[in-house]
């Protein structure tokens, strides 16, 4: 599955730019974390400075209403490949200011009735392009 790897981030283009930023780089922490194979690598030049990688695949950043990345994230947890991770941005989230806060306020709440502002992909290509395919990028 490995070499088979893509990764997606859909965001609602309505946000103001700094919200959009926060959550593509909030979802790509996520998905990250998951997939450690996303980056974790470092590689030092010829003079033996070394940095972290970025990403070693494209994270295309997509644009989906509100309405959509919620139907798309329910769909993917519905059929999602045993491979895969999905990293939802929940609108709720930003009104809480300490992690503590969403991890307790979680369990009450269902994904199906939340405002999703943005989702993180990542699985194999097949899986990614049936649930994206269709979208655009965002610009």
């Amino acid at each position: 599955m490995k070499s088979d790897l893509r990764v997606a981030i859909i965001i609602n283009p309505d946000m103001p730019v700094g919200l959009i930023a926060n959550t593509a780089s909030a979802i790509a922490i996520g998905l990250g974390s998951n997939q450690p194979i996303l980056a974790a690598r470092s590689l030092t030049d010829n003079v033996g400075r070394t940095i972290d990688v970025s990403s070693r695949l494209p994270v295309p950043i997509l644009q989906a209403s509100q309405e959509t990345i919620g139907g798309l994230l329910l769909k993917a947890l519905e059929k999602r490949h045993e491979d895969a991770h999905v990293v939802p941005f929940p609108a709720f989230a930003r009104s809480l200011h300490a992690y503590a806060d969403y991890e307790a306020s979680f369990p009450d709440r269902n994904l199906a009735e939340e405002e999703i502002d943005g989702l993180g992909l990542v699985g194999p290509s097949k899986w990614i392009r049936s649930l994206t395919g269709s979208l655009k990028l965002l610009r």
